[in-house]
């Protein structure tokens, strides 16, 4: 470019900058559109209508921006004010294009914005992302009755939610059928000394036998090792017996209170050990087959900030959820320290290595519904669409299953202009 040349596109943009009066003594602004100063390129426009020496025939002119839009003159495109780029023969060399192939010169590629980049394989670690809800683990909780018939007499465990620990007194009971069993065995023990000083083998037995016998009764009876211990110890039956906690949690429920008559079918409390949780969560359709049970999942909360939960897929409901098309999924986590709490909402990240596969970035796929394709770079200007069959997707890239090899480079920005003008040359071959 001569210096004369730059001193006029220098000054044809300061015009268009501040607005002065041109030589011809007529007041005009020259729109910056027309210089293409956002890429940096400062191109007279008459200059870009004259084809170069080797460029050959103009064809038509087009819209870089919208190469759907040609014209048989040079001018400004209507729609975006963009300049009409001049289209030569040598651009669309007869037979050389592949099937839907197009050519654009450098200058094209980088006014439209065109990058590219590399199939390549890599390591993926496909992660499905949910929404989930804390809930009590059902195979924590107990349920806490008597086996005899009674009034209860004092409640030391009256609230619920209240947390408790395994063998902890939740309340006594009044029992005839426990006190009458509790003087059995006083009587089972004072006869088996007095048998036991026998020299009959048999009677010896007998007594042993009975006091056996005695115990088991006791036993069944919901009675410990060491209330049986305290009997033989004092000799006096208890008129109230209490009853202990069967297991560490938190009271669920509480159905007991004093002077209440009890059965053996009356539940009293449910206790629940929030130390391990399942966690509940809503997996959609299409990523039904990429969850499976010991799979890996990371829970995070908003009410827990900085906090990470690891835990393990324990169970797959075998039905879909006709109305919102989605499989729900059970998770197991620890909780030792309490934090996470029955109802609280979480996020939710299944992991699932698939080893190395082939991918590209998600933005050089186009999906039209029906098909998946892509633009592959075959160097001097040529773009070919490529049909390609698309797995599972992690991150920005997705897995490629066929229609592409490693190093091949596709398209990944302005891929949807490239389309554009590979389906209007289409178009235009079919007619002829």
């Amino acid at each position: 470019m001569s210096k004369q040349t730059s001193l006029r596109i220098f000054l044809g943009f300061v015009a268009a900058l501040a607005g002065i009066r041109l030589g011809n003594g007529a007041e005009r602004r020259v729109p910056v559109l027309n210089l293409e100063t956002s890429l940096g390129h400062f191109v007279r426009i008459e200059d870009s209508d004259k084809p170069s020496p080797g460029d050959g025939k103009i064809l038509y002119y087009q819209d870089p921006m919208h190469p759907w839009y040609r014209s048989d003159k040079p001018g400004i495109a209507p729609d975006c004010g963009m300049k009409l780029v001049p289209v030569y023969a040598s651009d669309v060399p007869a037979g050389a294009l592949p099937p839907g192939g197009v050519q654009i010169s450098p200058a094209r590629q980088q006014i439209m914005g065109v990058t590219s980049a590399r199939a390549e394989y890599r390591t993926i670690d496909q992660v499905i992302h949910a929404t989930g809800q804390v809930a009590v683990d059902e195979s924590r909780i107990s349920s806490v009755s008597t086996r005899v018939s009674g009034w209860v007499q004092k409640v030391f465990v009256d609230s619920t939610f209240q947390h408790v620990k395994k063998g902890e007194p939740l309340f006594t009971v009044y029992s005839p059928e426990l006190l009458a069993a509790e003087q059995e065995y006083l009587l089972a023990l004072k006869a088996s000394k007095t048998l036991g000083q026998s020299s009959l083998v048999e009677v010896n037995g007998y007594g042993t036998s009975l006091l056996e016998a005695a115990r088991m009764r006791l036993s069944l009876l919901d009675i410990t090792p060491e209330q049986i211990q305290c009997l033989e110890t004092t000799g006096k039956p208890e008129r109230e017996i209490t009853i202990y906690s069967p297991a560490m949690g938190h009271v669920l429920e509480r159905k007991v209170f004093p002077n209440q008559y009890v059965t053996p079918e009356t539940e009293l409390y449910k206790i629940v050990d929030h130390t391990s949780m399942w966690i509940l969560a809503e997996i959609y359709e299409s990523d039904i087959p990429y969850v499976s049970e010991g799979q890996q999942a990371v829970v995070t909360a908003e009410a827990i900030p900085g906090k990470r939960f690891v835990g393990r897929v324990n169970f797959v409901e075998p039905h879909l959820m006709e109305e919102t098309r989605t499989e729900r999924v059970r998770m197991e986590f620890r909780n030792p320290d309490l934090k996470l709490e029955p109802g609280m909402f979480v996020n939710v990240e299944l992991h699932r290595g698939m080893g190395r596969q082939l991918t590209v970035p998600v933005d050089a796929v186009l999906d039209s519904g029906t098909q998946q394709r892509v633009f592959v770079d075959r160097g001097k200007g040529v773009f070919e669409p490529r049909i390609v069959t698309v797995g599972s997707r992690s991150g920005n890239y997705a897995v490629i299953l066929s229609g592409l090899k490693a190093g091949d480079q596709v398209v990944t920005r302005a891929n949807f202009l490239i389309d554009s003008e590979s389906n209007l040359r289409e178009s235009a071959e079919g007619m002829k």
